[in-house]
C-alpha cells in the first residue's frame, strides 16, 4: 500500500530508531519539500525517541488525489496512505501541517511561531470600528475562476459590493522584498474573505488570525484545523453561487451588528493564538505519525536511493532567506514537557451534533440573504 502512493509522491520519509531517511522522487515546488522535511526533524528533535519507526509517502502538490471512489466495491484494493497538506470530502490523503509554519522563503515570509507576535500586534495596532467597513482580499486571482469571479465584487461606478480587491504583483512584491505584503500589517478592514486557490490556501490561518471578521468562500477544502470551526462563531460563511451579493450582505448586517461580528472575530484570532500555536502543531504531528505508524505490518527499511537528513545537514549549505528561516525555526532541543494528550474521537451522536450545528448556521445566513435580497427588490 505504501509503495503504490509513489506515484504522486515528492518523497519517501523512513524513520528508524529516531534517525530520518528520505528518498526524493521529485523536487516540490518552491522550497515545500525542504521545510515539510526540516518541520519533521525538528519534531524528532523536540522529542527524541518517542516517534516510531515508520515509512511514509509525502506529496507537496495542493489537491488531493487519492479518490475513495477508486477504492470502494466488493473486489477494491486497500487506498495507498499518501500524506499532503489538505483533503475534501471525496479524498482520503492523509492531512498534515503545510510547510510555512517553518518559513516560506520564497515570499519572506516568517516561521509561525515568531509571526504569530506579529499578526498579535497588528491586532493592535486599529480598533476595529476604526477599521474602513470594507471586506478585503489581496492575492493570485489567476490560480482558480472562481477567484476570477471575486476580482467581480470590486466597487465599480454602477455597484458598490463592500469589497476592497486587489491583485498580488508578486514580481514587483518580490523586487520590493515583499515590504507591502506584511502579514502583521494587514488588519485595516473590519472583514475580511478567505477563497480558495486550486485547493485550500495557506492563507486561510492568517486570515483568521485578524480579528476582522473572517468571510469563508464555501471551502470544498480543510487543512488539518478548519473542520474544528463554526459558522456565526469563528466566520461568516460566504455563499460560493453568489461571492458579491453574500459579501454585501455580510458586511452590510456586520456594521449594523457591530458587537456580534466583533466577538465573531475574536473568536477567530483567539483560536489561532491559543489552539494553534507551534507546540500543538508539533502534538499533531507527534500523535498522526504515531498513530499512522501503529497500522506498518512490516519493519520499515531503508530505501536504496536515501539519504540520512538532520537538521545541520539541511541547515549547513543553506543560504540566503532559506537558512535564516531554518536558524529561527530550528527546535534547540527536547523539551521537558510530554505532548498534549490526544482526545477521545466523537461519537457519532456527538459529531452528527456538531455538523448539524454547522449545516443549521449557513442556512441561517442563506435566510437571511434572501430575505434581505427580496426587501432590496421590492424598494426598487
Amino acid at each position: 500500500m505504501v509503495e503504490r502512493a509513489n506515484r504522486t509522491a515528492n518523497f519517501r520519509l523512513v524513520v528508524l530508531n529516531g534517525r530520518a531517511y528520505v528518498e526524493t522522487y521529485e523536487k516540490g515546488f518552491q522550497t515545500r519539500d525542504v521545510f515539510t522535511l526540516w518541520g519533521i526533524l525538528q519534531l524528532l528533535r523536540r522529542y527524541p525517541g518517542t516517534i516510531p519507526d515508520l515509512d511514509m509517502m509525502f506529496d507537496c502538490v495542493d489537491w488531493p488525489v487519492v479518490r475513495s471512489s477508486d477504492f470502494a466495491g466488493e473486489n477494491a484494493i486497500p487506498p495507498p496512505p499518501l500524506f499532503r497538506y489538505c483533503g475534501d470530502t471525496e479524498t482520503l490523503d492523509i492531512v498534515f501541517p503545510d510547510w510555512s509554519f517553518w518559513g516560506w522563503a520564497e515570499i519572506n515570509i516568517k516561521p509561525w511561531q515568531d509571526l504569530l507576535k506579529d499578526l498579535e500586534k497588528g491586532n493592535k495596532m486599529q480598533r476595529w470600528q476604526d477599521r474602513e467597513p470594507y471586506a478585503y482580499w489581496k492575492g493570485n486571482p489567476e490560480v482558480a475562476e472562481k477567484r476570477m469571479e471575486l476580482v467581480k465584487c470590486n466597487v465599480t461606478e454602477n455597484q458598490e459590493w463592500n469589497a476592497r480587491i486587489y491583485v498580488q504583483d508578486w514580481k514587483k512584491e518580490i523586487q520590493q522584498g515583499f515590504k507591502n505584503s506584511d502579514l502583521g500589517n494587514q488588519c485595516h478592514h473590519r472583514y475580511k474573505i478567505y477563497i480558495e486557490g486550486s485547493a485550500w490556501s495557506v492563507s486561510e490561518k492568517y486570515i483568521l488570525a485578524c480579528d476582522s471578521v473572517s468571510l469563508l468562500v464555501t471551502p470544498h477544502y480543510y487543512d488539518f484545523f478548519l473542520r474544528s470551526l463554526l459558522p456565526l462563531v469563528h466566520y461568516w460563511p460566504i455563499n460560493e453561487n453568489d461571492k458579491c451579493g453574500s459579501i454585501k450582505f455580510a458586511v452590510d448586517w456586520g456594521n449594523k451588528h457591530k458587537k456580534k461580528v466583533q466577538k465573531m472575530g475574536k473568536s477567530a484570532s483567539s483560536f489561532i493564538q491559543q489552539d494553534l500555536r507551534m507546540e500543538y502543531v508539533y502534538d499533531y504531528m507527534f500523535h498522526l505519525l504515531n498513530e499512522y505508524a501503529k497500522l506498518l505490518k512490516y519493519k520499515p527499511r531503508v530505501p536504496k536511493n536515501a539519504t540520512e537528513l538532520c537538521s545541520e545537514i539541511m541547515a549547513c549549505p543553506a543560504e540566503g532567506i532559506e537558512k535564516k528561516l531554518m536558524m529561527e525555526s530550528m527546535v534547540n532541543g527536547p523539551i521537558d514537557e510530554s505532548p498534549c494528550k490526544m482526545p477521545l474521537p466523537f461519537n457519532q451522536l456527538s459529531l452528527d451534533s456538531f455538523l448539524k450545528r454547522k449545516e443549521s448556521s449557513i442556512e441561517e445566513v442563506l435566510t437571511l440573504e434572501k430575505q434581505f435580497w427580496k426587501e432590496q427588490k421590492e424598494k426598487t
